[in-house]
């Protein structure tokens, strides 16, 4: 598809990403605070508009992490212009703009609604599994050995994270970490820190993302401490269903399941220690 006259295809400017940040609340998606202006102060090249003369009619995010790995999230396109084609060609931009911002062999990914799978499989991505949404009301106990964390432990944090995501990403992670109202905990054993999460305000109650933890019991005393801290507030949390104790572990704390996507990967898929993500950072960006 060629666009029509009037039609292009360029980088947002911080405005913009207010307007995608409300057509994402406008969706039910339910952003955090935060997120978007987050990452858009981390990756300015990240967030990507389809304009019709000088007005938004859709957008998406191309996260890149330092070159070294991608993630396409929030695309969304202006209701009276879906089905048009405009939305197929917008999505092929970004994949191949994306690509062009990242190394040679570098992968992507993202998480898609199911009915679209297919489309994405298209376009050179392949499933990996499902990210599922668990919401309900936190109501839990604090644990004397979950510890309040902040951005002094930044280095201990990183290193810490890295062994759960594709690259490097301090720059969009101090960020991420030092949002406001955000509760921000982990684990220490013998000094080592063996678990971290991270319970964030959003439109609506929290989301806790990431929840990453060297095994059950320090998941589960991690979670529970987040959910003390915003206890009576609504939450959600998005597992993968490749980790069945984290599904066991929402469902524990009474969250039922409100949604589902399927994580792909365009290039090759990450070896990450799946079975210790106990809740994704987030779907729109990683």
């Amino acid at each position: 598809m060629t666009l029509p006259h009037g039609f292009s295809i360029s980088t947002m400017d911080q405005g913009e990403v207010s307007t995608l940040e409300a057509w994402a609340a406008d969706e039910g998606w339910n952003p955090g605070l935060q997120d978007l202006q987050r990452a858009y102060q981390a990756d300015a090249q990240a967030f990507v508009a389809l304009r019709r003369e000088n007005q938004i009619v859709g957008g998406g995010a191309i996260i890149s992490y330092d070159g070294a790995f991608g993630f396409m999230g929030l695309f969304i396109m202006h209701k009276e212009l879906r089905r048009q084609g405009f939305g197929t060609h917008l999505w092929h931009w970004r994949r191949d703009h994306l690509l062009d911002r990242l190394s040679s062999g570098a992968a992507i990914g993202m998480d898609g609604v199911y009915e679209m799978v297919p489309f994405y499989e298209r376009g050179g991505f392949q499933p990996a599994y499902r990210h599922v949404r668990y919401q309900g009301t936190a109501t839990g106990q604090p644990h004397a050995d979950v510890i309040a964390l902040s951005t002094d432990d930044f280095a201990e944090i990183a290193a810490f994270d890295g062994a759960y995501f594709p690259a490097p990403r301090e720059t969009f992670l101090r960020l991420w970490l030092g949002a406001p109202g955000t509760h921000l905990m982990g684990i220490r054993d013998h000094g080592k820190l063996t678990a971290y999460g991270m319970a964030r305000p959003c439109r609506t109650g929290f989301k806790v993302g990431p929840l990453f933890a060297e095994s059950v019991d320090d998941a589960n005393r991690l979670l529970d401490t987040l959910m003390a801290a915003i206890e009576g507030q609504q939450i959600q949390i998005d597992v993968p269903d490749a980790n069945p104790a984290a599904v066991s572990l929402a469902k524990q704390f009474n969250l039922s399941e409100v949604f589902g996507c399927v994580r792909l990967y365009h290039g090759p898929a990450p070896e990450l220690p799946v079975n210790q993500i106990f809740g994704v950072t987030s779907l729109e960006f990683g």
